[in-house]
């Protein structure tokens, strides 16, 4: 029989593919139905740093009648009626999700500061989550901040949290670094149990009948999964982090790749959204199929088996390949333009 369970964040998954953040795990009765399409994991949506910031400002307003004294960046961030839930919904959310799956259930923080995360992450703990998911979303744009102060805040809040709270704590990292590799070690040692590779930034795009920058939704695609693999193929073996992979997985291939490149998970949205959550069934049971007609008994097996350390050209995840790729295309020449 075909074993599909996989460990990750201490836990023991029944199948490699999970739920990522998003909207379809805002509502219990998809992530119900997606635990009985086979999925290993949910990660509930995000709660955004900005909400708590809200609520605190609220509770500034009402004590001291001092709304003039917040940031004016506020401004830029949606009231409160636009966001799906609040902080005491969430951790509302946290316990309804624990009492209709058995499948473990990962809450979601985003944001760039420790701020109002410290004290919120100990009442996820308390609201009964079984780990919680950094995802630190922060853009550099000050060119007077250098890239060690941005990976010395990153390591600052990874600390701050894991001192606080006891539960697992994977962190979902954006792919800018310029050592990513490093950067990986590093957040091992400052205490994250997982690395969600990777983040994707969401681009604005520019209204030129209004001249206004607008926000800007593209679902993810299955191209964007190469990034992923060749850092998760690179990282695997040299870290004792568990890897997990968003951003991409579409198919059951995508999950069998990000397996050899030694993902203890894989985590889908996109399709599931554009496909419906019982894509994860058919995901599963393609999964399944190919593991039989290929001999493969368990995932485990399978896991890092194209890692970098394992393939027989590692080169292949580096410069050389890079310059054996491009030669590789050929322009085809035009045929001759005849006058006549």
């Amino acid at each position: 029989m075909i074993d599909l369970s996989t460990h990750y964040l201490g836990f023991t998954l029944p199948a490699p593919l999970v739920l990522s953040a998003g909207p379809l795990t805002e509502d219990l009765d998809t992530i119900r139905r997606a635990e009985d399409a086979g999925a290993g994991a949910i990660v509930l949506p995000s709660l955004f740093e900005e909400q708590l910031a809200i609520e605190g400002h609220d509770l500034d307003h009402n004590l001291a009648s001092n709304a003039n004294s917040y940031a004016e960046a506020l401004t830029y961030f949606p009231d409160r009626p636009h966001y799906a839930l609040g902080p005491e919904a969430y951790l509302e959310h946290i316990r309804r999700a624990k009492d209709a799956v058995a499948v473990p259930v990962i809450a979601s923080l985003n944001g760039a500061s420790s701020g109002g995360w410290i004290e919120f992450a100990r009442s996820i703990e308390r609201a009964g989550a079984d780990a919680l998911e950094l995802n630190v979303y922060y853009l550099a744009t000050d060119p007077a901040r250098s890239g060690a102060e941005v990976e010395r805040s990153y390591l600052d809040l990874v600390r701050t949290v894991r001192r606080h709270v006891a539960i697992p704590l994977a962190v979902k990292l954006p792919h800018f670094f310029s050592s990513i590799a490093h950067m990986a070690l590093e957040l091992e040692r400052a205490g994250a149990d997982g690395l969600v590779l990777f983040n994707r930034f969401y681009q604005p795009d520019f209204d030129l009948e209004r001249l206004e920058v607008v926000p800007n939704l593209t679902l993810s695609s299955p191209a964007e999964l190469r990034l992923r693999l060749r850092w998760v193929a690179i990282l695997y073996g040299r870290i004792r982090t568990a890897l997990a992979v968003t951003g991409g997985v579409h198919s059951a291939e995508d999950v069998l790749k990000a397996m050899m490149a030694g993902a203890a998970c894989a985590m889908m949205t996109s399709a599931l959204l554009q496909r419906g959550v019982e894509h994860v069934h058919t995901v599963l049971t393609d999964l399944r199929r190919w593991m039989e007609e290929h001999e493969y008994e368990s995932i485990r097996q399978m896991q890092g088996s194209m890692s970098q350390q394992r393939v027989a050209d590692p080169a292949a995840f580096e410069r050389a390949n890079y310059v054996k790729v491009l030669r590789s295309y050929a322009v085809r020449p035009r045929p001759p333009i005849i006058a006549r």
